[in-house]
């Protein structure tokens, strides 16, 4: 009878806010819906995977990142331990060819040996491998040079080369003014060019790669000659003691002057992309 009326009177029966939809619009919201829910276990078992946390500590979505310090910069970077993992190798070559009475094969084979120890170690310890496998290819192609010649001032020729093309690269880009600090800075943090427009970045970056410059030009300065002349011991301690120690000094200057280029804010911000993302975003 109550149907009757209603179609008698033309009203339509409530069909809810789906209503207006087409059918087939509605079956593919519905199916949407139920795969969301199907899905849900895994996406959210995803999330606390990239978020890496734990109850309380786990990081939500569109909270702010934790500040760092610059020790958690210097660590991101990987540390004195990156320094040794660069020119332990060579310290172990020199002293091993000045003792084992010019033994070229000898002190490669040690050499190597040496970066692989120190690879294996730092892969068993789960801690960057950046610098090591960088070191270790690095004293893989010194190794072969010195043998195919049979000289062991060559053993230090390919490094002699990398210097000079890292100080060309490095000088390039400062002339064409496009240092190469700031555009790896734009690289990795994903903002682009953004820092060519703020003075301070420039700045900052720009004095960061003279630094670097400085750094390949007196390495070149002072060891070139010593290769040219064959002198084998002081090309050694030379590359050793412009290894580590100038790294660490080049390292430390570079970051004094980016860090007093900028306004503390801004210092702050570009620390802490750096560091998020060399470290994984982690507390050190």
């Amino acid at each position: 009878m109550d149907r009757d009326l209603d179609r008698d009177s033309g009203a339509s029966p409530d069909l809810g806010p789906d209503a207006g939809r087409p059918l087939d619009r509605r079956t593919d919201d519905d199916l949407d819906e139920k795969l969301v829910e199907i899905l849900r276990p895994e996406i959210e078992a995803a999330e606390h995977e990239l978020t890496d946390g734990q109850g309380p500590d786990r990081q939500e979505p569109g909270e702010a990142k934790p500040k760092t310090t610059d020790k958690d910069f210097f660590h991101a970077l990987g540390g004195w331990g990156a320094l040794l993992d660069i020119g332990l190798p060579w310290i172990a070559f020199l002293i091993v060819y000045g003792a084992s009475d010019n033994d070229l094969r000898l002190a490669l084979i040690v050499a190597i040996a040496c970066a692989a120890a120190v690879a294996v170690l730092r892969l068993l310890r789960k801690q960057p491998l950046r610098n090591v496998l960088g070191g270790f290819v690095g004293v893989l192609i010194s190794a072969w040079v010195a043998n195919r010649s049979g000289n062991a001032e060559d053993v230090y020729l390919p490094g002699l080369l990398t210097n000079v093309g890292y100080g060309l690269l490095y000088l390039i880009t400062v002339l064409i003014r496009w240092p190469l600090f700031g555009v790896l800075y734009g690289v990795i943090t994903q903002t682009g060019t953004g820092w060519r427009r703020d003075p301070a970045m420039y700045r900052g970056f720009n004095r960061a790669t003279l630094v670097f410059v400085g750094l390949f030009a007196l390495r070149l300065i002072v060891q070139v000659p010593l290769y040219l002349t064959g002198s084998l011991n002081a090309l050694g301690i030379a590359k050793v003691g412009m290894g580590l120690p100038l790294y660490a000094l080049a390292l430390w200057l570079a970051y004094a002057v980016l860090r007093n280029s900028m306004p503390p804010d801004k210092w702050d911000e570009a620390r802490d992309h750096v560091t998020h993302l060399l470290g994984g975003g982690k507390k050190k």
